[in-house]
C-alpha cells in the first residue's frame, strides 16, 4: 500500500497549504518507498532537512531517498561520523547535525565545501542548527501517530524546494 497523501481523490492523502505536502505512512517500508519518490525528485544541490525525534523514520527515508537517487549503498545514520558520502549518479552527503550546537561546529565539518551544487544534501537533525542552513531547502518533519505510522509534513523553503515538491 503506497503512502497516502491526504483526501484528494487520487487514493492519497494530500494536504496542501502554500508549499506543502503531509504524507501518512503505515510502516518503515512505505517510508523507505516514499524516500524513494523523493530521490528520484532531486537534482543536483538540493538540500532536505529531516526533523523529528530518535527513531521516527528519519534514517529511513534517507536509505529510500539513496536508493531513488541510483545509489546502492543501505544508508546508515551518520550519528558518529557525522558525514557519510554515498555514490550514486549525484553524490549524497548525509550528515547528522544531533551532536552539533552550534554554527562554529557546522561549519568545522566542511558543510558550506558540501553544498556546491554537485550533489544532495540530506541533513538529519536539521533543526538544531538552523541558522546554519540554506535558506532554500526541504524540510521533512517526522510525527509520531502510533508505533508505526507516521505523518511527513514536507515544507518548501525556497523554488528549488517548491520544485521538489511540484515533481512528488
Amino acid at each position: 500500500m503506497p503512502p497516502s497523501e491526504g483526501a484528494s481523490g487520487d487514493g492519497a492523502s494530500e494536504a496542501r497549504a502554500a508549499a506543502e505536502r503531509t504524507f501518512e505512512t503505515s510502516s518503515e517500508e512505505e517510508t523507505r518507498r516514499l524516500g524513494e519518490r523523493l530521490g528520484k525528485a532531486l537534482g543536483p544541490g538540493d538540500v532536505v532537512g529531516l526533523i523529528g525525534d530518535l527513531g521516527a523514520g528519519k534514517t529511513v527515508l534517507a536509505q529510500g531517498i539513496v536508493a531513488g537517487l541510483g545509489g546502492r549503498e543501505d544508508a546508515v545514520s551518520p550519528s558518529f561520523t557525522l558525514v557519510n558520502v554515498y555514490e550514486a549518479p549525484l553524490p549524497v552527503y548525509h550528515l547528522d547535525f544531533y551532536r552539533l550546537g552550534r554554527e562554529e561546529d557546522v561549519e568545522s565539518l566542511g558543510f558550506r565545501d558540501l553544498l556546491d551544487g554537485r550533489g544532495v544534501v540530506l541533513i538529519e537533525w536539521a533543526d538544531r542548527v538552523p541558522a546554519s542552513l540554506p535558506g532554500d531547502r526541504l524540510e521533512v518533519a517526522f510525527r509520531r501517530l502510533d508505533e508505526r505510522r507516521r505523518a511527513l509534513r514536507m515544507r518548501a523553503l525556497g523554488p528549488a524546494a517548491a520544485r521538489i515538491l511540484e515533481r512528488l
